[in-house]
């Protein structure tokens, strides 16, 4: 099965994890987290998107972390690796070097910060992709970036670049995902980057999730897939329903705060974050275990 094939389903994002001060990444930590997702039965992992916190880490921790993953994973599933940011040839330097060390694919974020037009888009996804001859995910989250990407822009993407294959939408406004799929094809992969929309995109032809969720409890996300995709829509929505405190909390604050204290609770690697994330506030953190217990995470 080609790597193309693989890329549905569950696709956890990691987060990265740090020594206690911060100063360092902790690589036997993230070597846990990787096998804490396969023995979970998550169908892929993600590696320095939005819950890696890549805007804090150098050029050379991004290309530690993937490298780290790839070789943990060791193709038992794919490896989507976070290559964007918002400079065109650090994301070209920083893809080229994923595929060169062995991710299955690469995750390309919407230049956040700059707010490019939609020709300003297209013009850094096609310098991205083009490099490459693996397969390329688009990711548009407008909330961080303060840009969306356009179906249109998607479809001008995909046409101008035969690796690119789909969008994680990150995108509150539900009705673009039926406009992705119309304008792009049906055969377009749209991935949820929105926890309580992983159902509702799935209930549309999406091909699977990238949930921050699923750090937690990889297993029941991915359940939600292979509910779905087996037809049992019935059993998947009352998943979907069962997850919903889980995918609140977890976005109490800003991700990947919650995802990391709840995680160090669990004993699987350090709450620790960088500034300028802060750890969740005292309120936040009861909460966050509170729910935590009632799935049964903590005792």
């Amino acid at each position: 099965m080609s790597a193309l094939d693989r890329l549905r389903g569950s696709i956890t994002p990691l987060p990265t994890p740090f020594a206690a001060d911060g100063a360092t990444v902790d690589e036997v930590a993230l070597r846990r987290l990787v096998e804490f997702q396969i023995a979970g039965g998550s169908h892929g992992v993600s590696c320095t998107g939005t819950t890696g916190e890549p805007t804090s880490l150098t050029l050379a921790e991004r290309e530690g972390v993937i490298r780290i993953v790839v070789e943990t994973a060791a193709g038992r599933v794919p490896v989507l690796a976070g290559t964007g940011s918002n400079n065109t040839a650090e994301s070209v330097a920083l893809t080229r070097y994923a595929v060169e060390i062995g991710a299955d694919a690469v995750l390309v974020v919407a230049p956040y910060h700059v707010r490019p037009s939609q020709d300003g888009l297209f013009e850094h996804f096609r310098a991205v992709a083009s490099a490459v001859d693996v397969p390329v995910m688009l990711y548009n989250i407008p909330g961080r970036a303060g840009v969306n990407v356009a179906p249109e822009t998607q479809r001008r993407v995909r046409q101008a670049c035969p690796n690119v294959f789909g969008v994680k939408e990150a995108n509150v406004d539900f009705a673009q995902v039926s406009l992705d799929l119309d304008v792009c094809g049906r055969d377009w992969r749209v991935f949820s980057g929105i926890e309580t929309l992983c159902f509702p995109m799935l209930a549309l032809g999406g091909a699977g999730h990238v949930s921050a969720t699923g750090n937690v409890v990889p297993r029941e996300v991915a359940a939600l897939y292979d509910l779905a995709s087996a037809g049992r829509w019935d059993e998947a929505r009352d998943l979907h329903f069962r997850l919903l405190a889980l995918n609140e909390v977890l976005f109490i604050e800003t991700n990947p705060g919650p995802v990391k204290f709840l995680l160090g609770e669990m004993g699987l690697c350090r709450p620790t974050v960088r500034l300028p994330l802060a750890p969740p506030a005292p309120a936040s953190a009861t909460r966050i275990c509170e729910v935590a217990r009632a799935y049964g995470l903590l005792a």
